[in-house]
């Protein structure tokens, strides 16, 4: 669970709903109309926007920016080093084992090539098409979130001029102004809201996890490499320490 983002989701509605009970009361800033105006219309917009099949995977991809998968840098280098030193000591072919249980699918992929005798170019090839590919899913899923967040802005605005239509059209009957002023600045606001609590945020969010996954199979890819060139595990350490920072980078040879 990413605490960050679920404090940070937690404490802007939670200071939004207050400061509405604080002033009038929530009720007035409910209104059935603006929700069907801007949710509805923003969701069928991104609806035609997107595939279906992405589209499924809507709640989903949500929750990678609430509970994204973790993956322990130090604990990686660790595991790469001691795949290195058994494959110096005991030859590569003794890792075959390890890379039948290996829970990581990327590094289980990379090494079971290395295993098999694959040429290196052809190891390093297909996992980064296999490393562009999931990063292009990845900023895919992302855009969702940041095109719903362009979407409700222009719900909302087009909410806005349906009220005050309405409005300009029943000048006459006082008692029609006040639903129909509602209707034009509520959908503004759930438009905005939308946008800048769950659109922009969770789109930037994605993004960050998409660049820190990249960082791991990097290090995992380099590894790879390194063990079947038979580098020294060292060698192998120092590298893996030089994609963290400065402060993280722990040696266990020290």
């Amino acid at each position: 669970m990413d605490l960050g983002t679920v404090i940070g989701l937690v404490l802007i509605l939670a200071l939004l709903f207050g400061a509405m009970a604080m002033g009038v009361g929530i009720g007035p800033y409910i209104d059935i109309p603006s929700v069907l105006i801007v949710i509805g219309g923003s969701v069928g917009a991104l609806l035609v926007s997107f595939k279906m099949e992405q589209m499924k995977n809507f709640v989903k991809i949500f929750m990678i920016a609430v509970k994204p998968p973790q993956e322990d840098a130090q604990e990686l280098i660790k595991k790469l080093v001691e795949f290195a030193t058994q494959a110096r000591r005991d030859g590569i072919l003794s890792l075959e084992a390890a890379a039948n249980s290996e829970e990581n699918e990327f590094l289980k992929k990379g090494l079971s090539m290395a295993v098999d005798g694959n040429e290196p170019d052809t190891i390093r090839d297909l996992l980064e098409i296999e490393m562009e590919q999931t990063s292009s899913r990845h900023k895919g899923n992302a855009a969702i979130f940041d095109q719903w967040a362009a979407l409700a802005g222009a719900m909302g605005m087009i909410g806005t001029l349906i009220g005050l239509v309405a409005m300009l059209l029943n000048m006459a009957d006082p008692s029609a102004i006040g639903p129909s002023m509602a209707v034009a600045l509520l959908t503004t606001m759930y438009g905005a809201m939308i946008g800048n609590i769950f659109g922009t945020p969770v789109a930037n969010i994605l993004n960050v996890r998409n660049d820190e996954e990249g960082l791991i199979k990097e290090m995992i890819l380099e590894g790879i490499m390194s063990i079947q060139a038979g580098d020294n595990p060292r060698t192998l350490e120092a590298k893996l320490l030089s994609y963290l920072p400065p402060a993280e980078r722990i040696s266990q040879f020290d």
